[in-house]
């Protein structure tokens, strides 16, 4: 969480002429209510639950780019689906950095505890090996400017030969008009 998924995601499908989803943002416009709440009245196994039923559609789609949440990862059903459907980028960046860019969001069930800091040092050695055995590439996201690194994702699909002219149109997903 707070790697620059969803913000880095829908630029680069715009530039590939794509539609963007975000599968926490989906969950929540199915639900009707916020991630905090469906945590509070399920749990985290609940929320994990929806999540992968959610990823599971969004990932059958073709010509999208999806952002998942930060723990997408944790379940293997998850990394097996992403892996074989799609081509996936892990934006990498430190504990630090992760922290002081979600130390002021309330948005964030997972941080809201007395060391929100440690918490992120935690998840981020637990959820790191996870996300780099799914990964097709690795952008570390420090520095560069969102431009930046959409621009770095892009290269790298292009030059494994994934990314389509960003001239043409995008292919019809006939499950979303």
């Amino acid at each position: 969480m707070g790697a620059g998924k969803t913000t880095v995601g829908r630029t680069v499908a715009r530039r590939l002429h794509y539609p963007f989803f975000d599968s926490d943002h989906e969950i929540e416009a199915h639900c009707g209510v916020r991630i905090p709440v469906i945590f509070e009245v399920e749990g985290e196994a609940g929320f994990r639950d929806r999540e992968a039923a959610m990823i599971r559609e969004l990932a059958g789609r073709q010509g999208i780019v999806l952002a998942t949440g930060g723990g997408a990862v944790l379940r293997a059903e998850n990394r097996e689906v992403l892996k074989a459907r799609g081509t996936v980028v892990y934006l990498r960046a430190s504990p630090h950095d992760l922290w002081l860019r979600t130390r002021h969001d309330r948005n964030r069930p997972l941080l809201q505890t007395e060391d929100p800091k440690g918490k992120l040092e935690a998840l981020y050695a637990q959820r790191d090996p996870l996300y780099r055995e799914v990964a097709d590439f690795i952008i570390e996201t420090g520095k560069p400017s969102v431009a930046q690194l959409a621009n770095m994702v892009l290269m790298q699909l292009e030059m494994a030969g994934f990314a389509i002219d960003p001239a043409q149109p995008a292919p019809q997903d006939p499950t979303h008009p």
